[in-house]
């Protein structure tokens, strides 16, 4: 059996930003069902250290990194089968607000010293040298806070295979030469082809330099990222290593996402009976006082920064309410997105939700009650909630790249046999607008929403043959370290 050590600075439900933790929860669950050994490794934070005390977790090792004492926890991600193993270092990880900002939204001053030790203690474990008996094969790394993994096993003897997954290229992990003089790395790295970036040390290059793979969240995404101007300056970097890069499309767990029976409705529909999607929409209206009318309901779910096309939302939305439309927005970022949404809440409050925060069960609801599903972003590797929406007949309105031009398909490009939404492809509020009202205008023909409905919901959009695509990977990376390929 082969074994993974997937490396995840956040998983669904202990820790969520964004839909790392989702993937970081479904993927090793879905690799685990196809045979493969899969444990994640995750930092101690509050919330994951609650559960491992309810959870009875087992102390295996204790480690000296630097000049503090970790403990290597091992248990169980809930409602799983999949070993959880987390490194509980207190006075790095033991805080209130998110992994990575303080309730303040400002980044945690020491973040390198936190992902060093991070990385440090996973290096250790896939080496055999954190005195327990599993090791790995394979050490699935994601995002930059896992980028120094690979750095730590490259040069050491009979290491595991090393995979580099990129969920968001503009999050690098970029911090100051003094901070690299800080954590002690060794002297040779700091040059243009390793850690070095334009003065400051990247985190995630040290993943791109030194992974033997690079696999990123969609097969648009990895192609964008080769060029200027969605590579956020590595571009080069990454056609250097073309052959070691490939994009495999991000799955959901079809499980917790099925309007069948998910837990979080309080009335549920399929795609052979969609009479009850209207009682969620009505349901929606209710809990978050709107007017209880027939008019478009557009949703929208995500963080409110400029990568997900906020100032485009804010501008398309007067002359939409205007036409009557409603819109539930849920999500939390910058105050200068956050601040006009609030005016037009208060402006139209039969016609706009606004919830500032985190809410799971308040997104299912949305997914499930909306008409449309709103994902204006500049730029998407991959994207979640396309997939939830069109698994749940709410038909997205997307941008068309990276993963959601690999999975959401235009009805005027595609025709109703294979449409299953809606797409803008200039970077414009105007465009973005054009494209909801093609949506509206399909809504007034009956047959042709239905068919949509139809197709996104017939979709797989399950990891059963993507997880595979992994594991193909993994055994690609085995053998060639087998036979000195590499």
């Amino acid at each position: 059996m082969i074994r993974i050590l997937y490396a995840t600075s956040e998983v669904f439900p202990l820790v969520k930003t964004g839909g790392l933790a989702d993937v970081s929860a479904s993927l090793p669950e879905a690799l685990c069902r196809l045979g493969y050994d899969v444990h994640i490794i995750l930092p101690g934070y509050p919330a994951a250290m609650e559960a491992a005390r309810n959870e009875s977790a087992l102390c295996k090792a204790r480690l000296q990194i630097g000049h503090h004492i970790v403990n290597l926890l091992q248990t169980r991600l809930p409602g799983t089968s999949v070993t959880l193993w987390l490194v509980d270092c207190p006075a790095l990880f033991d805080r209130a607000g998110n992994p990575y900002q303080n309730s303040k939204g400002e980044d945690w001053w020491d973040n390198a010293q936190r992902f060093e030790l991070f990385c440090r203690v996973a290096a250790l474990m896939a080496l055999g040298q954190a005195d327990i008996s599993w090791v790995p094969d394979i050490v699935h790394c994601n995002d930059w806070q896992t980028g120094l993994i690979p750095v730590f096993l490259e040069h050491q003897q009979n290491r595991p295979g090393t995979v580099f997954t990129i969920h968001n290229l503009a999050y690098q992990g970029l911090f100051p030469q003094e901070i690299f003089r800080a954590l002690g790395l060794a002297d040779s790295l700091w040059n243009m082809h390793e850690l070095e970036f334009h003065g400051e040390m990247s985190f995630i290059k040290g993943g791109l330099v030194f992974g033997d793979r690079i696999t990123t969240v969609s097969p648009g995404y990895a192609r964008e990222i080769q060029t200027p101007a969605y590579g956020c300056g590595l571009d080069g970097l990454l056609r250097h290593r073309q052959d070691k890069l490939c994009g495999i499309l991000n799955g959901i767990d079809t499980r917790l996402w099925n309007p069948e029976d998910d837990d979080c409705l309080e009335c549920h529909y399929s795609i052979g009976q969609l009479k009850n999607k209207a009682y969620c929409k009505a349901n929606l209206q209710q809990q978050l006082g709107l007017k209880p009318v027939k008019a478009p309901l557009l949703g929208f779910i995500g963080r409110m920064v400029e990568q997900k096309g906020l100032d485009w939302l804010v501008a398309v939305m007067p002359p939409l309410l205007e036409r009557g439309c409603q819109f539930a927005l849920l999500g939390s970022g910058d105050r200068r997105y956050e601040e006009p949404l609030k005016t037009l809440a208060l402006q139209w409050p039969e016609q706009v939700s606004l919830t500032l925060a985190y809410d799971e069960v308040l997104s299912h609801r949305i997914t499930a009650g909306c008409d449309l599903f709103m994902m204006p972003s500049r730029f998407e590797p991959c994207g979640l909630n396309q997939m939830y929406s069109l698994r749940y007949g709410t038909l997205p309105v997307v941008h068309a790249v990276g993963g959601l031009r690999d999975t959401v398909f235009d009805y005027a490009d595609e025709g109703p046999g294979k449409a299953n939404g809606f797409c803008f492809k200039e970077a414009t509020a105007a465009s973005f607008l054009g494209a909801i009202e093609r949506a509206l205008d399909c809504r007034k023909k009956p047959k042709s929403w239905r068919r949509l409905q139809h197709n996104g919901m017939s979709g797989d959009y399950s990891w059963k043959h993507r997880a595979q695509s992994y594991g193909d990977l993994y055994l690609g990376i085995m053998a060639e370290r087998a036979t000195g390929a590499n």
